[in-house]
């Protein structure tokens, strides 16, 4: 009875799981049948993708949830990058302050949410997971705090300090990837292991979570058809998709002492195509929106070819994992 149950509690709890996302998230493309899609969106960000974070860290040596060497030196290569890009977009094209933030953003913040856990663990197997989770989650953590802070320097953001400062932390403490990181590493320190039918149930959305994601996010590139191509996107492109990477590469290798999975995911994560997200801070600051899309869509497109690249150089050898042994 109990290995009964074990099979049939996993597909009940599915429908039960998609009962209390339909009471307690809001689904932010509105209601009604048409709007499928938004629900697909909430499935991903708030089940199948923090359940997949979960189901891999839970799983990790403890010791290997604290390398804040490898924390700090990915984010001094995706800032850097950053840096240059707001750099050439304030001092060079004379841009406004908000408007070189979120092409800094487009040069820096890459796809590590919908593409990057599925892509990394396809590539480089699951020892990727550990990396994956924290290049995500530190790099996010910045992001939330770096968009507003910079919008309000640029007079964009009318709140009070003490709001902008409660906002930013409630999306740092209250967002699903992240709660589900940390729960996945209380987990490891614990070394729990949840009741089967519970994990079963893990393992079906975490399996669900690559495909949707890709599958949202083609969709959402095909909602936003392309109107105007910004002059920026000259340099922000091979920044994006050249730069990061290769910065990455040489800043890790540099540090060194990583194994040589932890440094191919960050690189691979940081050859990634803008997030959608940059689209998101644009909209939401009313600053740079259309451009955002059109970098996003010519990003994601000219990513087939150097991610390709990027995986046969790793696959072959020709990348070695260390640069400077």
């Amino acid at each position: 009875m109990a290995e009964i149950a074990g099979l049939v509690l996993p597909f009940f709890g599915l429908i039960f799981v998609g009962y209390l996302t339909a009471k307690f998230a809001r689904n932010p493309a509105g209601e009604g049948a048409g709007d499928a899609m938004g629900w697909l969106n909430v499935f991903i960000i708030y089940i199948a993708l923090p359940a997949l974070f979960f189901k891999l860290v839970s799983k990790t040596p403890i010791e290997q949830l604290t390398r804040f060497d490898f924390v700090f030196a990915s984010i001094g290569a995706t800032y850097t990058v950053f840096a240059l890009v707001f750099s050439a977009g304030y001092l060079i094209r004379r841009n406004s302050l908000a408007e070189s933030t979120v092409q800094g953003l487009a040069g820096a913040y890459g796809n590590i949410g919908y593409m990057g856990p599925g892509l990394a663990l396809l590539a480089l197997g699951e020892r990727a997971a550990v990396p994956v989770a924290l290049i995500f989650c530190f790099e996010n953590v910045l992001h939330f705090m770096v968009a507003p802070a910079m919008m309000a320097l640029a007079g964009g953001e009318k709140s009070s300090p003490a709001r902008l400062v409660l906002g930013i932390a409630r999306k740092i403490l209250l967002h699903p990837f992240i709660l589900s990181t940390i729960a996945g590493v209380i987990a490891a320190s614990m070394s729990f292991q949840p009741p089967l039918p519970v994990q079963r149930l893990i393992d079906y959305l975490a399996q669900a979570a690559a495909p949707c994601a890709l599958f949202a996010m083609g969709v959402t590139l095909a909602l936003r058809p392309l109107k105007r191509i910004p002059a920026e996107i000259a340099y922000i492109v091979p920044a994006k998709l050249i730069l990061h990477p290769v910065l990455m590469y040489l800043v890790l290798s540099f540090v060194g002492n990583f194994d040589p999975v932890w440094v191919q995911t960050a690189v691979l994560l940081a050859a990634l195509p803008t997030a959608t997200n940059v689209f998101v801070i644009g909209q939401q600051y009313g600053v740079w929106q259309e451009r955002a899309s059109a970098t996003i869509l010519i990003t994601t497109v000219l990513s087939v070819a150097t991610v390709t690249m990027l995986l046969y150089l790793i696959s072959s050898g020709a990348l070695p994992a260390d640069l400077f042994p």
